[in-house]
Parts: C-alpha cells; sequence; structure tokens
C-alpha cells in the first residue's frame, strides 16, 4: 500500500501573507475561497452561481469527489466579493460561479494563480490549490474543530483520510501539560 505522506501545510501567517500579495480581484476571491471552504480545485471549477446560499451563508458541492453533496459554509466578509462574482456571472449568462473568457475555468488556471500567489509572497515551500485544503483542515484542527465536523466539511467517506490532518505540531506538544503537572 501507498504510504500517504503528510500534506504541506501553510501557517496562517503564511496564508495572510498569500491572500495579500494577490492583486486581481478574481483570482483573490478564488485562493480566498479555496481555503476559506477548503475546497478541492475540481469541486471549485464546478461551482454554480446558484450554489451559494446567501440567505443561510451555505454553499453547495453537486456532486463532488465520489460523487458525493455536502454543504461548506460562506464566511460572512467574503459575502460581499462573492455575491459581485455572482452579479456578474448572472448579466454575463454564466452559469459556473467561475469563468475564464466564456467557458469554465480550468483547474490549470487555479493552479497558475495559487503557485504564482505563493512565489510573490516568498513562501518557500510547494503551494498548490490542495495545500490551501490541507491549511484550512490543519487550522480547524488547531482551533479545536472536532475531526468528525473536519471530515463532512473535507468531504471524507472514511476518517482515517482526516486523520492525516492529526498531524501534531511540536507546538501544540508543547502546550500539552503532564497530568504529573496537575497533582
Amino acid at each position: 500500500k501507498k504510504e500517504k505522506r503528510i500534506p504541506s501545510v501553510l501557517t496562517k501567517e503564511e496564508i495572510k501573507k498569500l491572500l495579500t500579495t494577490i492583486s486581481n480581484k478574481k483570482s483573490k476571491l478564488i485562493t480566498t475561497l479555496i481555503y476559506a471552504a477548503g475546497l478541492r480545485v475540481s469541486e471549485l471549477v464546478n461551482l454554480k452561481v446558484d450554489d451559494l446560499n446567501f440567505e443561510e451563508l451555505i454553499g453547495h458541492v453537486r456532486q463532488g469527489k465520489g460523487k458525493k453533496d455536502r454543504i461548506f459554509n460562506l464566511p460572512e466578509n467574503l459575502t460581499k466579493f462573492l455575491k459581485k462574482q455572482v452579479e456578474t456571472q448572472k448579466k454575463d449568462n454564466q452559469e459556473y460561479l467561475f469563468s475564464g473568457r466564456n467557458k469554465q475555468l480550468s483547474t490549470r488556471n487555479i493552479q497558475k494563480i495559487v503557485s504564482s500567489a505563493a512565489k510573490k509572497a516568498k513562501i518557500e515551500k510547494s503551494v498548490h490549490p490542495h495545500t490551501l485544503r490541507h491549511s484550512f483542515a490543519t487550522h480547524l484542527l488547531e482551533n479545536g474543530t472536532d475531526i468528525r465536523f473536519i471530515q463532512e466539511l473535507l468531504g471524507h467517506s472514511d476518517l482515517s483520510t482526516t486523520q492525516r490532518y492529526a498531524h501534531v505540531s511540536a507546538e501544540q506538544i508543547k502546550k500539552v501539560k503532564s497530568p504529573l503537572e496537575g497533582l
């Protein structure tokens, strides 16, 4: 069986740096949404304008990997930009949330956006759109989110897949106190 490597993860500071370096509004929205919702690139390119529900602040991934549907949270601070994107797309009669020259945006386009932003931000790690998804899961875990919720948010059918994110950082280990200290 192929050994699953722990994916590379960006720190919260690196995420901020990455996002602030992107000047193009659409590219910034794409990159931010991948991180904010933990989306796979294929899910992002297949998002349709009707998949966003601004009343409930949720989005729908339809027929994601493994032909599964799931929901994701829309961060309130992104809704203004997402609504603007939806308006633009509807005005141009586009069914997809993001498109390039009258067609669906390609996964390759998004990979280029993310990797060039990482270079510009002088992030030394190898950064791909999936790195943002891994960072999303890791940061949720670090914030104390239950791993089963993260499993749902990522659309993993098997918890062991999600448990790859439970790699423990040295910083987290330092915070753990021995039970002896509590005696």
